[in-house]
């Protein structure tokens, strides 16, 4: 499967941060009941392969990696069950070691030289990150016209209200995002808002 392909109809992508693996549960059938059954499970805490275990045990869920620093970060999330890897930037570390797994890996870059370098990867499916303090979806304008045949994951700085402009555009294959699943909700065991959140963000997306 091709990094573009990975994400399937799934145009909104939750990046999630969370402490508590005993939440997971109760976390994965929110993303469920909301319609939007996908999540990016960052590696920025001790318990973020644990948490992406569990939801990745949610045969509902398609789930990720985000985040991904190193070669062996790839393979905590692949032991875990990640079904695809994000990373900030542009690692042919990284990159390699999705492929010697065959895990999709879309990877993060700001620039044309990056952008070119990660074709020579034979990527088609790129994070732009960080979106808007990068130029936002003006520079997502200009990069897609030198590079038609590429599609973007902007990230970063990307809210409710700016998702939309950003999915609108044909480069654009989908977003990433916390506003559904931001670190309040998720500690309050505020359940009910995720699910209504990522309806919404479902609805804004069509």
């Amino acid at each position: 499967m091709r990094p573009s392909q990975v994400l399937g109809p799934h145009r909104v992508v939750p990046a999630v941060v969370l402490d508590d693996v005993a939440r997971a549960d109760d976390l994965g059938a929110a993303l469920v009941a909301g319609g939007l059954p996908v999540a990016e499970v960052t590696f920025r805490t001790p318990y973020a392969a644990d948490v992406l275990r569990r939801l990745a045990g949610n045969g509902e869920l398609l789930v990720g990696a985000g985040t991904v620093l190193t070669a062996r970060q790839v393979d905590q999330a692949h032991d875990a069950g990640a079904r695809f890897v994000v990373s900030p930037g542009l690692s042919v570390e990284v990159v390699e070691r999705c492929a010697d797994l065959g895990l999709p890996v879309v990877p993060g870059v700001t620039t044309a030289s990056e952008i070119m370098r990660a074709m020579d990867l034979g990527l088609d499916l790129l994070k732009f990150f960080p979106a808007e303090p990068s130029g936002g979806l003006p520079a997502i304008r200009a990069l897609a016209a030198v590079f038609p045949h590429l599609r973007f994951v902007p990230t970063g700085g990307i809210t409710a209200e700016s998702a939309p402009a950003y999915l609108a555009h044909p480069a654009v294959a989908a977003v990433g995002g916390s506003w559904m699943v931001a670190a309040a909700l998720l500690d309050a065991g505020r359940w009910d808002e995720v699910a209504a959140l990522c309806a919404a963000a479902v609805g804004a997306s069509r």
